[in-house]
């Protein structure tokens, strides 16, 4: 579990050889600050929820299963040029500054509008019409792994503004019409949505 605050980015140090030809193994820069892996931690990359197969002083390997490079549309080439927001797992005890993020990215949007402001940024995300009950104003919504809220929701868009702390730690700030970007929906509102679908909604409400 995660909590969508990205503690910093990296860059890809190189893809691997591997035997089977659906999977994909690269490896990282390891950042300063994680001192505390082991083999088998989950590590949340760009929203994605991997597993650290092994590890150096100076780098992390991670492999990509069949559905991950199926949901996400990951190329062997364009995970070379990638930079990933990264966060470790939770810690019970910890403060939880985002929302709880599972790391299992649901589709990919894409950037449609881009404005940019003296030291802010807002982007417009497209999404598919059937996720449309999912999303609210002022409700969560999971970005590359970064826990952002809903500024303005249409049938088929949502809008969220960054700050210039997340422009600062994330990857986000590099987003421009066009691109895409992993999405994971809040799982209390995938939670909410699914008992009214099974229970029905309440009188005078509509799930769109």
């Amino acid at each position: 579990m995660f909590s969508g605050i990205v503690e910093t980015t990296s860059k890809t140090q190189a893809l691997l050889e591997s035997s089977h030809a659906d999977l994909l193994r690269f490896t990282l820069s390891r950042p300063q600050n994680f001192t505390d892996l082991h083999i088998g931690d989950s590590v949340a990359c760009n929203g994605v929820c991997l597993t650290v197969e092994a590890f150096t002083d100076k780098d992390i390997q991670f492999a990509l299963g069949k559905e991950t490079l199926k949901v996400t549309g990951w190329t062997p080439e364009g995970i070379k040029t990638m930079t990933w927001n990264l966060e470790r797992s939770l810690k019970l005890g910890d403060r939880i500054h985002g929302h709880i993020v599972t790391g299992h990215v649901d589709f990919v949007g894409q950037v449609t509008q881009s404005d940019a402001g003296p030291e802010s940024l807002s982007l417009r995300i497209s999404f598919p019409f059937e996720q449309s009950p999912y999303f609210w104003p002022k409700g969560s919504v999971c970005l590359n792994g970064v826990s952002l809220t809903l500024n303005e929701v249409g049938e088929n868009f949502f809008e969220v503004h960054l700050i210039p702390e997340t422009l600062k730690t994330t990857n986000l700030g590099t987003l421009k019409p066009g691109d895409r970007v992993n999405v994971e929906i809040d799982s209390f509102a995938r939670g909410w949505v699914h008992y009214f679908k099974e229970k029905g909604t309440p009188r005078g409400t509509s799930l769109r």
